[in-house]
């Protein structure tokens, strides 16, 4: 497989990943405070949403790139 088939592959799981879960969420650890040996830390949970149009977007490109892109003159 070359570097373009690859991309394109990637572009359409991650569009159909996108437009199946909405979004993805993760846990960012930041430090408040150091008093000497006492650490307070705050754990905050962040959520990116994924619009629609991106993940048909990503399809589309992905689609494109796979029907196109091995098409060279």
């Amino acid at each position: 497989m070359n570097g373009i088939r690859i991309v394109a592959v990637v572009l359409i799981v991650a569009g159909v990943l996108g437009l199946m879960y909405g979004g993805f969420s993760f846990t960012k650890e930041t430090h408040q405070a150091k008093l000497g040996p006492i650490e307070l830390s705050v754990k905050e949970k962040e959520t990116v949403n994924v619009p629609m149009w991106a993940g048909v977007g990503a399809i589309v490109i992905g689609g494109a790139l796979l029907l196109f892109g091995s098409k060279r003159s």
